[in-house]
């Protein structure tokens, strides 16, 4: 039996990223364990999910630990730092947010977790945290440098497949297009521009090593974001979408192994403990 920690930013991340990941090493028998760096104060709330005076943070510890369930997590800790908002928020600032957090000081916490746990493999976030959030920055900074300290030896860095996502949109485009043309009718212009992901948004597939199939957990996956209710809405995009899209966008997730890069031609790896 082998130990995974997954270390994450705010409450509801560990499913979006690795969710599937830590429902398969649990079925396979090895030891999960979450970390959470902030109890997600400045999330968006969901209208009407909290109790009248009921805090977010406190909502969110309880929603991290049921999805933790959900997901075969063994243990739960929270690192205690206030969720830094969006870059360029006065919350950023905030001397107790994780982005202000000392990344020495805040690794050695981690590195505890790592040695008491005897961690074989730890997951963090690409250099810029997926999407350019501080906190998922911070988690990358602090992830790597705590796995140095207390020797984890392998680090994996969960991102997304930005060249598979702007493929998906091109098919997705094509096919809108040749449905119009086979029914005769004209393009229509659309009130607002189409999504087109910033460049900080995932990772090339040239520097991706892991392509983890998830596939047979995305009911767990799935269980898990709802159990996150007050960011994730009943009738969200997340929760609503079929069957097959939910396992185009969620049935494989992408990690880049920290010094062990891909060679141009190799295939992906499969499996974290590779």
């Amino acid at each position: 039996m082998a130990t995974l920690v997954c270390f994450h930013a705010h409450p509801d991340d560990e499913c979006i990223q690795t969710g599937g990941t830590m429902a398969q090493a649990a079925a396979d028998g090895h030891r999960v364990v979450l970390v959470v760096a902030t109890r997600g104060e400045h999330g968006e709330i969901v209208p009407d999910v909290l109790a009248e005076g009921e805090a977010l943070w406190h909502r969110r510890i309880a929603e991290s630990y049921e999805s933790a369930r959900i997901l075969g997590a063994a243990r739960v800790e929270f690192l205690g730092y206030v969720d830094s908002g969006m870059i360029g928020e006065p919350a950023n600032d905030d001397p107790y947010s994780f982005w202000s957090a000392d990344v020495e000081h805040a690794a050695n916490r981690l590195a505890a977790i790592l040695r008491e746990e005897s961690a074989d493999v730890v997951t963090v976030y690409d250099h810029h945290g997926g999407y350019g959030h501080p906190d998922h920055i911070q988690v990358h900074r602090v992830g790597l440098r705590a796995a140095e300290i207390a020797g984890t030896p392998v680090v994996l860095q969960a991102t997304m497949n930005r060249d598979r996502i702007l493929a998906g949109m091109a098919e997705q485009r094509a096919a809108a297009e040749a449905a119009r043309e086979l029914a005769n009718e004209e393009p229509v212009a659309a009130d607002e521009p189409e999504f087109e992901p910033p460049d900080d948004f995932g990772e090339p597939e040239a520097n991706i090593t892991h392509a983890v199939d998830v596939m047979t957990r995305l009911d767990a996956k799935r269980a898990a974001m709802a159990a996150h209710g007050s960011q994730i809405a009943a009738d969200s995009w997340f929760l609503t979408m079929d069957d097959e899209r939910f396992g185009w966008a969620f049935g494989t997730e992408w990690f880049i192994r920290v010094g062990q890069p891909r060679a141009a031609g190799d295939a992906f790896r499969t499996s974290i403990w590779e």
